[in-house]
């Protein structure tokens, strides 16, 4: 994807996040995609994708209360 596009896009996703604070959404990028399509067994690992490992641990994301977490300090 073109940097441009990801430009757009996280200008998007900022400008909802401003409007709506309560939505909850996550980006995903093109290198995402594919390593989900892999993972789940869609689409076969292709030598022009990065094979290596995704960049995080694969799993469900931890969702965090900032909220709980300061009023704790």
């Amino acid at each position: 994807m073109s940097q441009k596009l990801v430009t757009k896009k996280n200008k998007k996703v900022r400008q909802l996040r401003e409007a709506h604070p309560a939505i909850k959404c996550k980006v995903f990028y093109q290198r995402d995609y594919l390593h989900l399509l892999v993972k789940y067994g869609l689409e076969e690992p292709d030598a022009s994708i990065d094979s290596t490992s995704p960049t995080r641990i694969p799993g469900p994301p931890e969702i965090v209360d900032l909220g709980r977490v300061a009023d704790a300090s």
